[in-house]
Parts: structure tokens; C-alpha cells; sequence
């Protein structure tokens, strides 16, 4: 009977019709392809896909897809304003202590990507996943590609980590993705 009063009335009609657009519009909005994070604003490729952020501390998640629908890369993006969420330095070294048995391969460079001075953050080995202080998940032959972009609005850090031949095949397209973020509107 209920289903009838809706048919019967033409405003409550149209308020259905809108109940149901909106509905379309938030579902399609949970899935972006342009996003903001601190004071920029990143387009995601079409092939990497959008992920609910799963702490709160992150303000955006990406996969990247690898050969094998169990090999992914995970893209996670934090802000914590102006002057805070650490110095540049101490957050590199801690990405690269979360890694062992290849020491070597560590490097923190310095490079200017789309008019912003990013510092990148590379290293592989043995990856201890997890929160600081809490319990880590240890993953073998994994990868980190890290981003700390310096920004009026406080520094943006994004984090690639994933199996070490897809990070190393996507480092391409992470830099030209960091290329294209732009000052948020």
C-alpha cells in the first residue's frame, strides 16, 4: 500500500526521483578522479583504483594493479598541516626503517616535480607493514617509492609500497601523477 501513496502524489514522486539521484551521485562520488589533499589536488589514473581510507589518519588510498590479482601496490596520502607531521628527514629515514636485509638500496633525493621541490624516498627489501608501535606484517621482496611535497599548506606525503617489480614499473607514472597535482581550488 505504501508503494501506491508515492505513485498517487506527483511531489512525492519527484522527491523519490531525487531520493534516487542522489543516491546515484554519492555512490559514483565515493570513487574520484580528482581529489584533494592538503592544499593540492591529485587526478588518479584511470587504472588505479580508489580504496576507502583505512585509518584516519590517511586522507586519500589508491591500488595499483599488478599482473596478478594478489600483487597490488597500495598508495596511501597524509597531511597534517602547516608545521606539523614532522620534519622531511625524520619521516624518510622512518619509511626506510620499516624495510631490511637490503640497506643498500636506500636513497633520499631531492628533485623539483611540477614547480614543487618533493623529496623521493626509494628503497626494497623486507617490509614491516603496519601502524608505529603497533603489529606489522612482514612482506618479502616488497618496495617503497615515497613522495614528501613540500607545500605552503603543510607538507603532503604520499607512500607507494608494494611487490618490488610492480613499484619499480610504475616509478614512471607515480612521478608524472606527482607532476600533475595542482594547487586545490
Amino acid at each position: 500500500m505504501p508503494a501506491r501513496l508515492y505513485t498517487s502524489c506527483p511531489m512525492k514522486r519527484l522527491a523519490l526521483l531525487v531520493l534516487c539521484l542522489l543516491g546515484a551521485v554519492t555512490l559514483r562520488a565515493d570513487d574520484p578522479v580528482c581529489f584533494q589533499v592538503g592544499g593540492l589536488t591529485f587526478k588518479r589514473p584511470a587504472d588505479w583504483a580508489w580504496v576507502p581510507v583505512s585509518s584516519p589518519m590517511r586522507k586519500a588510498q589508491l591500488k595499483v594493479p599488478g599482473t596478478k590479482p594478489d600483487q597490488s601496490a597500495e598508495i596511501t596520502f597524509f597531511h597534517f598541516g602547516p608545521d606539523s607531521g614532522g620534519d622531511i628527514q625524520s619521516n624518510a629515514q622512518r619509511w626506510v626503517s620499516q624495510f631490511r636485509g637490503n640497506e643498500n638500496a636506500a636513497k633520499i633525493e631531492t628533485q623539483e616535480i611540477g614547480g614543487a621541490k618533493v623529496t623521493l624516498v626509494t628503497t626494497e627489501g623486507t617490509y614491516s607493514s603496519g601502524m608505529p608501535g603497533g603489529p606489522t606484517t612482514t612482506l618479502d621482496n616488497y618496495a617503497l617509492l615515497g613522495a614528501i611535497i613540500e607545500h605552503a599548506e603543510g607538507n603532503v606525503f604520499v607512500k607507494m609500497t608494494g611487490p618490488a617489480p610492480l613499484v619499480k614499473e610504475t616509478r614512471k607514472k607515480f612521478l608524472d601523477f606527482l607532476a600533475t597535482a595542482l594547487p586545490a581550488k
